[in-house]
């Protein structure tokens, strides 16, 4: 199987499957004598990990960060930095009965198409358990940016047609964990939150968007052609299991405004003779590929849960026509717990053209 492997300089390959014995990272690349913390890798897994609310899936799992190599008394060594964590609330009884057929909307079709087996309990690696794996390496990559003044937030800013429709500078990102639905906004998190809950109550599951904003990068992150740095966020949100959308800036806001309104025009900073601002940050801090010095921000739409508590129909290995419903502990919606999963994934893109921004700045 390919493709368990993102980055350039700061790569990471994951490991594990979600009723396996557990999920795992090994990153490659990281600087050595670097001080990582370890408890924030801790923290942002806490916030992905299931069980933490009434609006995520009931499955109970520590998932206690154990580090196996790379890191020594608290710094990087140089060396791969492997990182896992253990599975212990598994049950593939709840499997059991989907072994022969093909649940809407998952990937079990596909994957036993192409590789003629598959691990119907828990789905596998294609289980979101394996983004926990992205969240470890990710909050690794945020540890050494913080150190480097880069911010990366990320929020619910829609669930199903509730929408936040305040721009971010409007908002105190200190309230994001202050609901369990990761929205800053108070009046806006309970009626996300209703929502949730009635859907779940149906048996249902329902969709959503998260907001990410990247502030304090050095203009100069990105290539030109291949590797701009959105091309590179879209592909790295867009491997979030349930992601369905990317736009980044306005994007498909902008397309509504004439050039003349959406151009952000360059003005000199009064208070530093060297640094330019914009009047305007349609372009999201991005302008062909290349950070402009501006914030970055984005959105990554994801779509309902395919487990619904609902009998549906679908077809089996024979394809016979079989009638199948969702049992187990599964969220009626994904976007509470994916909020540190992007955070992860914007960290791994960022540090890599980091790292390779800083290699050309040397020669």
């Amino acid at each position: 199987m390919a493709g368990n492997s993102f980055g350039n300089i700061f790569r990471i390959t994951t490991f594990g499957e979600s009723h396996g014995s557990g999920i795992g990272v090994v990153v490659d690349g990281c600087p050595s004598m670097i001080e990582i913390d370890l408890p924030f890798i801790q923290q942002q897994l806490g916030r992905r990990k299931p069980g933490q609310s009434t609006i995520t899936t009931s499955r109970k799992e520590d998932d206690e960060l154990v580090v196996m190599s790379g890191i020594f008394e608290g710094k990087t060594t140089g060396a791969p930095i492997t990182l896992f964590i253990k599975n212990k609330d598994q049950n593939s009884d709840d499997y059991a009965h989907l072994k022969d057929a093909f649940r809407p909307n998952h990937a079990d079709f596909t994957y036993e198409s192409k590789y003629g087996i598959r691990d119907y309990a828990g789905g596998g690696r294609s289980s979101a358990r394996e983004t926990a794996a992205r969240v470890m390496s990710g909050a690794l990559a945020q540890s050494i940016l913080k150190k480097e003044n880069i911010q990366i937030t990320a929020f619910v800013s829609q669930v199903g047609d509730v929408k936040l429709k305040k721009h971010y500078s409007e908002l105190n990102f200190a309230n994001i964990d202050s609901t369990i639905v990761r929205c800053p906004d108070p009046l806006i998190s309970k009626k996300m939150i209703e929502k949730i809950e009635l859907v779940k109550s149906e048996g249902d599951t329902i969709g959503g968007v998260i907001t990410c904003v990247i502030q304090n990068l050095p203009i100069g992150l990105g290539e030109p052609v291949f590797d701009k740095l959105h091309a590179d966020l879209a592909k790295a949100m867009l491997s979030i299991n349930a992601a369905k959308g990317f736009d980044y800036g306005d994007g498909f806001d902008g397309l509504e405004m004439k050039g003349s309104d959406y151009n952000d025009v360059f003005v000199a900073d009064q208070n530093n003779i060297k640094k330019v601002n914009t009047k305007t940050n349609h372009s999201g801090g991005i302008q062909g590929g290349i950070t402009n010095g501006q914030d970055v921000y984005f959105r990554v739409a994801f779509k309902p849960v395919s487990t619904i508590m609902q009998m549906q129909q679908t077809i089996d290995k024979k394809g016979q026509q079989v009638e199948i419903s969702g049992i187990g502990r599964h969220d009626p919606c994904v976007v509470p717990r994916a909020v540190p999963i992007v955070e992860s994934m914007a960290a791994l893109v960022i540090i890599d053209h980091l790292l390779r921004f800083k290699a050309y700045n040397k020669q």
